[in-house]
C-alpha cells in the first residue's frame, strides 16, 4: 500500500479528482496555502496499491497544468524597467510525495 500526497492549484483540482474517480481511485480533498505566492491550492490524499501508483502519478501529471502567475510581491510603481519585462512566475503543476503505508485500518 502506498500513499500518495498531491498538492495541485484550486484552478486544476477539479477536473483532477473527476479524472482520478473515472480511473477508480479515490482522494482526500484538504485546502491548503501555498507559502511562495500565497495561493489556496489543494492537497489530495490517495491511498492505492503500489502496481497502480504509476497510473495515478501519469493521471496527476495530465491534468495538472502549468501556467505563469505575476508575482504579488512585484509593486509597478516601485519597479524599474527591466522588472516589467517579466513575463511572471511559472506555478501550477503537482508537487507529489507517495510514502509507504506500513498499515492499514478501514473501520
Amino acid at each position: 500500500m502506498q500513499l500518495i500526497v498531491a498538492i495541485v492549484q484550486d484552478k486544476d483540482v477539479n477536473r483532477l479528482t473527476k479524472a482520478l474517480n473515472e480511473h477508480g481511485f479515490r482522494t482526500t480533498k484538504l485546502a491548503s496555502t501555498g507559502g511562495f505566492l500565497k495561493r489556496y491550492n489543494t492537497t489530495l490524499i490517495i491511498g492505492c496499491q503500489e502496481e497502480y501508483v504509476d497510473e495515478a502519478l501519469e493521471i496527476i501529471k495530465e491534468h495538472s497544468s502549468t501556467r505563469r502567475e505575476q508575482s504579488p510581491t512585484v509593486d509597478p510603481e516601485r519597479a524599474t524597467q527591466d522588472l516589467f519585462k517579466i513575463k511572471g512566475v511559472k506555478t501550477g503543476g503537482a508537487t507529489v510525495f507517495v510514502l509507504p503505508v506500513e498499515k492499514f485500518f478501514q473501520f
